[in-house]
């Protein structure tokens, strides 16, 4: 099979990846304490308004705004304090003329209340007498009933990552249960006649598997469940098994193959060989991970297609290629809607970059802060020397069209 015939740019390719999978993520019912980077898969509406109640934002009186106006330190007016809004209680008065309630932070504001004065606004006349000593305005220091959420409002809108908010929000409107999106299992085949477990001592020639630890984190952490398949030796027909049964198992498989043309090759001939469309993207212009292979294999008795990305061996180009394409696959499969914000950060690098137009470039950087300016310094190493990302704080990326960097230029770093 040749190799690289056409190097797609990245987002071209993953374009075209997606463009070619069909997928519907099945439902589940969670407790919505525990569904923190779930994704909800249908909208969710807001069974009432939040605030239920008006509510005071500050400690003060309760009052009638227009009976403060024109209320001053050297001219305070004068209200009849008629009781105390105890916290978690409905207030048992209404206000009418001159007339005003102690109130807590978060307490239900009385009948006839428009405002609330600070305490520190006030002062204490005498028993059941409150000196005003600014004026308030309607609705001042006050949360209105819906002023937060609205009755049958979507709080939470189908495709959405939940965040710690939305949990908070989910709980205060009483939604204790949420209809997410199942996890998409993901199959990890380490393949390799040289790699070996890490549990065990290494002989000359041989590494240990660092590239299924490393993936099942990264996929973990993007809210997926790995499934490791444990070691291929580079053979194609334990390779050909392990890959069907873990594209008849799980959702998406990664596959690391050897750095060799063979063995790329040999990888790309046993996704070709599980069923249509097989191979959809083989090599990426990109550094480092040129040699990403891109697929969809349609096992019998499926449905759809499954997604099949083989990763290059060497593990900077594997973690690499991992953020710019498992990950988007897994958010295609979960069914989040839109592209994941990711955390990125505006650098000035500190020394000359050099790259080729045309390819896009990843380079690991580490950052440091002076004032409000961020410095990226490169941390060059090969790409099969995991301590070379381990030490990184992001990835400092260089678009296709540039030939380069100049030390001070400014460039996006996307934080690991």
């Amino acid at each position: 099979m040749p190799e690289f015939l056409d190097l797609l740019p990245p987002q071209e390719a993953l374009e075209q990846f997606l463009g070619r999978l069909q997928f519907q993520p099945q439902a589940e019912e969670i407790d919505s304490r525990y569904a923190q980077s779930r994704v909800v898969l249908r909208d969710v509406y807001a069974p009432h308004a939040l605030p239920s109640f008006n509510r005071s934002t500050v400690d003060g009186y309760a009052v009638r705004a227009a009976d403060t106006h024109g209320a001053a330190e050297s001219l305070p007016i004068y209200l009849e304090l008629v009781d105390e809004i105890r916290m978690g209680q409905k207030a048992e008065f209404s206000l009418s003329g001159s007339q005003c309630g102690l109130i807590h932070t978060g307490g239900m504001l009385p009948a006839g209340a428009d405002a609330v004065v600070m305490l520190e606004n006030t002062q204490i006349a005498k028993p059941k007498e409150i000196e005003i000593l600014r004026s308030a305005a309607v609705g001042e220091n006050v949360i209105k009933i819906g002023e937060d959420i609205h009755e049958a409002e979507i709080v939470v809108p189908a495709g959405k990552m939940l965040t710690a908010p939305d949990i908070g929000g989910l709980l205060a409107l009483g939604i204790t249960e949420v209809q997410v999106s199942r996890k998409p299992i993901v199959g990890i085949i380490s393949s390799g006649d040289e790699v070996v477990p890490p549990e065990m001592d290494v002989n000359p020639g041989q590494v240990r598997d660092i590239n299924s630890y490393t993936l099942a984190a990264l996929i973990d952490k993007a809210g997926a469940s790995p499934k490791n398949y444990g070691i291929i030796p580079d053979e194609e027909e334990p390779l050909r098994t392990a890959t069907k049964r873990a594209v008849e198992q799980c959702d998406l498989v990664v596959i690391t193959a050897g750095s060799s043309a063979s063995h790329r090759d040999l990888t790309a001939q046993v996704i070709d060989s599980l069923g249509h469309p097989g191979v959809i993207v083989h090599g990426v212009n990109v550094r480092p991970g040129k040699p990403t292979i891109l697929a969809a294999c349609q096992p019998q008795g499926s449905a759809s297609a499954k997604p099949v990305i083989g990763l290059p061996g060497n593990p900077v180009s594997a973690l690499v290629i991992a953020i710019l394409f498992v990950e988007p696959v897994i958010d295609f499969l979960a069914g989040i809607k839109g592209e994941r914000m990711r955390p990125l950060v505006q650098a000035k690098v500190t020394i000359n970059l050099s790259s080729s137009a045309g390819r896009e470039d990843w380079v690991p950087v580490k950052l440091t802060q002076d004032e409000d300016e961020y410095f990226a310094e490169p941390i060059f190493g090969k790409s099969n020397l995991i301590f070379t990302l381990s030490r990184a704080d992001g990835l400092l990326h260089i678009p296709s069209p540039a030939t380069g960097l100049i030390a001070g230029d400014t460039a996006a770093v996307m934080l690991l």
